[in-house]
């Protein structure tokens, strides 16, 4: 095998890898199916959007430390650093993340009310940013099923 054939082989072949990326591209068509209906019209930017049900980051972190644990053990030290960070990006995505969307919000409205003025989809400040604790506890659901899916 030459050495670029080697490297995809261990690449495609990372489990613990594929799952977050696995994890991660199915919250993401979720996402957007969810949107689409809710909203009555697809918006293709929500496939690589941040906010909404269910949490693309949260499926992905853990899709990752549950595959690290399955592997390495879970009384590894890989699935405690793994788990750990999962815990620290979930929790930054109900709150900073979430607070900043809700101060985008308000931040828009008044810059409209005040100036009279319908800002453009590029003036305006992102208001999907962060996460509910149910899109959170979702996107946790999911990771998990992708991790025993992608480990089994």
């Amino acid at each position: 095998m030459s050495g670029f054939t080697e490297f995809l082989y261990e690449l495609f072949s990372n489990t613990i890898l594929l799952s977050g990326v696995v994890g991660w591209l199915t919250a993401q068509v979720i996402k957007t199916i969810i949107f689409a209906i809710t909203n009555h019209g697809i918006n293709w930017s929500r496939l690589v959007g941040d906010g909404g049900m269910p949490s693309g980051h949260s499926a992905t972190v853990t899709a990752i430390a549950v595959s690290c644990g399955i592997q390495d053990g879970f009384d590894s030290p890989v699935f405690a650093v793994a788990c750990i960070m999962a815990i620290i990006v979930m929790h930054d995505a109900m709150g900073v993340r979430r607070e900043t969307g809700k101060q985008s919000e308000v931040l828009n409205h008044l810059v409209e009310v005040v100036y009279s003025k319908t800002l453009s989809p590029e003036e305006k400040l992102k208001e999907f940013v962060g996460h509910t604790p149910l899109q959170v506890f979702f996107g946790f659901l999911l990771g998990l099923v992708i991790a025993l899916i992608m480990n089994f």
